[in-house]
């Protein structure tokens, strides 16, 4: 029975214990708020932080797809041993771009073509170089070369 005894007496304790609370006070109040602030603002800025990660990437998809396009295009054209340029992927022509591709908004392409003389007297091959830029920043430069077939 003493066994009994000793038990009840301890809840007796704990009742008192508890009994004797009044609550959480203003520090632990602010101390939690405090925390919990310090949480968030980190979960909003690593969301800022993707945001802006996943912007680039895209922008830099974007100009790699369209660099490739008009390398592509630019090979494909008659070659001219006195160009400077080469028509824009995005320009219709009847019979080398029946279907050009629609420029996203804000970006721009330009091509600049220069003669090799290092080729060793061989004037047939051109290097192409494309920029892609987006509201007038360039964002990516690819250069090749083009030979007269």
């Amino acid at each position: 029975m003493s066994g009994y005894i000793y038990i009840k007496q301890w809840f007796r304790r704990i009742k008192v214990s508890v009994q004797d609370e009044t609550g959480i006070g203003l520090v632990e109040s602010l101390a939690a708020v405090a925390i919990l602030g310090v949480a968030v603002t980190a979960f909003v800025a690593s969301l800022s932080t993707g945001t802006i990660a996943v912007r680039e990437g895209d922008q830099e998809v974007v100009a790699q797809s369209l660099a490739c396009a008009q390398l592509e295009y630019a090979k494909n054209y008659p070659y001219n041993p006195v160009a400077t340029t080469y028509p824009y992927v995005y320009t219709y022509n009847e019979t080398y771009n029946p279907n050009p591709i629609s420029l996203p908004e804000g970006y721009d392409i330009s091509v600049a073509v220069s003669p090799i003389p290092e080729a060793g007297g061989d004037t047939d091959i051109q290097k192409v170089t494309v920029t892609i830029s987006r509201e007038g920043v360039d964002i990516l430069t690819v250069a090749n070369y083009k030979v007269k077939r």
